[in-house]
């Protein structure tokens, strides 16, 4: 079956102009004006953009943290993502330490397969590097796997130290795979949540007081200085504030380059928020929301080409997990709902408020993720051959958030009542129409595992 898309301006990270694309079962077969294909389903785009489908590289689904798990399933996530226009998401394998990489891999791929109904990769979190993980680099690599994720805080669960990171990107960067970080001093912060406590200090607030600015700037600029010396291919997860960007701008007047990325909640959201102590839970995460000022540094690090990628570092809990810590902060489930709201959240604020166009709004929530993960041009473009993932999005529609209306498994929205205008309005996945109209038109399993190769940005 082929589908016909007319009239719709189609907007790229490099171009824009009102065309029409004909596909032809999974990919993209023609583009240009005046097309026209017989017997091909016709989509009147007129007045519509036209973009590639989002990837979200920052997602946990089903993760476990906590004593708990994230609420949201891979068939459950995957769909709220095709719901916000985000049809390939990559989520976070996590390492159990003393076990193989390829148990984990087994383990995270028996909840994914047959259950996602959006596309799907994945990241390998090494929590425990020793030379059997190490061995095990290249056998991730093959199978698809290029990203390896380093904690620098969460000790005694997740962190790596300084010397097993060192040897981990030493052999990652001999294999040419990308080592990503949760950037944030965890030493530091694990005493200063132990000093809140012993004074009684247990409210939402002081998660945020226990992750100063300094927490993240330095385990930033310490991550940069391993990077450059082993010379791997570099990538900070969920960057939040002034000082750690300004630890990249250190780097690139050494020549080096280090990605970045940052997620929707910390360009729209700020640290205000920890002061009501009934709903802060819902917005403690790590890293915390930050001030105003932070918010302006990430705007301008988008048009300034420093920060990459805007995901959403997206790990839900129900609003009764998060009760687990209401007598103590340090024991509220970190996360909160966004895979739904990435694109048009950033498109409401950031493209109609006109602090970023279009074409980099393209760039920096799937062209930037298809490159950096190894997907391009297959995926993040609007090109012959490419996967025909595409966004039919109406720029003036005007709509409302609300946990009543969204499709994650969440009871709350940290964006509830938040009215925005721009609104997806069909999404395609490979050549078939997923969500149109708000109602979704594939089921679980329709997603597939995508195989990613090296970096090429």
């Amino acid at each position: 079956m082929s589908i016909l898309l007319k009239n719709g301006r189609v907007v790229t990270a490099d171009s824009d102009a009102v065309c029409d694309i004909l596909i032809e079962g999974e990919t993209i077969m023609s583009i240009g004006r005046n097309l026209s294909a017989e017997g091909a389903e016709v989509i009147n785009c007129t007045g519509k953009l036209v973009m590639p489908g989002g990837i979200d590289p920052h997602v946990h689904l089903e993760m476990p943290f906590m004593g708990t798990f994230s609420s949201d399933t891979y068939e459950t996530g995957t769909r709220a993502a095709l719901h916000g226009g985000t049809t390939t998401v990559i989520d976070f394998i996590l390492q159990k330490q003393g076990n193989s990489l390829r148990s984990a891999f087994e383990e995270w791929s028996g909840r994914a397969t047959g259950n996602a109904v959006g596309d799907y990769s994945f990241h390998m979190a090494v929590t425990d590097f020793n030379p059997g993980t190490k061995e095990e680099i290249k056998d991730m690599i093959a199978e698809g796997i290029t990203s390896f994720k380093t904690f620098m805080a969460y000790k005694g669960a997740l962190m790596i130290d300084d010397a097993q990171m060192v040897g981990l990107m030493q052999e990652v960067k001999k294999h040419g795979g990308l080592v990503t970080a949760h950037a944030t001093n965890g030493d530091m912060i694990d005493t200063l949540i132990a000093q809140h406590r012993a004074q009684g200090k247990l409210t939402p607030l002081y998660h945020y007081l226990s992750q100063p600015e300094v927490t993240e700037a330095e385990a930033s600029g310490r991550f940069a200085d391993i990077a450059n010396y082993t010379g791997v291919n570099a990538y900070i997860v969920h960057l939040t504030c002034e000082g750690a960007l300004n630890q990249v701008r250190r780097a690139t007047e050494r020549n080096q380059r280090v990605l970045v990325e940052t997620c929707i909640q910390y360009l729209v959201l700020d640290a205000s928020l920890y002061e009501d102590e009934a709903n802060g839970a819902k917005v403690v995460m790590s890293p915390p929301l930050r001030e105003k000022k932070d918010q302006a540094t990430l705007w301008a690090g988008l048009n300034q080409g420093l920060v990459n990628v805007v995901g959403t570092d997206h790990c839900p809990f129900m609003w009764e997990q998060k009760l687990m810590g209401k007598d103590d902060f340090s024991k509220i489930p970190n996360g909160h709902p966004a895979i739904e709201h990435r694109m048009e959240l950033l498109f409401s604020e950031g493209v109609n408020k006109g602090k970023i166009t279009p074409q980099k709004f393209v760039e920096v929530t799937s062209t930037n993720a298809a490159r950096i993960f190894g997907m391009f041009p297959r995926k993040g473009t609007i090109s012959i051959g490419a996967d025909a993932d595409l966004v039919i999005f109406d720029p003036n529609k005007k709509h409302t958030i609300s946990a009543n209306t969204h499709h994650m498994n969440c009871d709350y929205s940290a964006y509830e009542g938040w009215e925005l205008t721009g609104k997806i309005e069909t999404v395609l996945l490979r050549g078939q129409v997923a969500v149109d109209a708000g109602e979704p038109k594939v089921s679980k399993g329709y997603g597939q595992f995508i195989k990613r190769g090296k970096t090429n940005i």
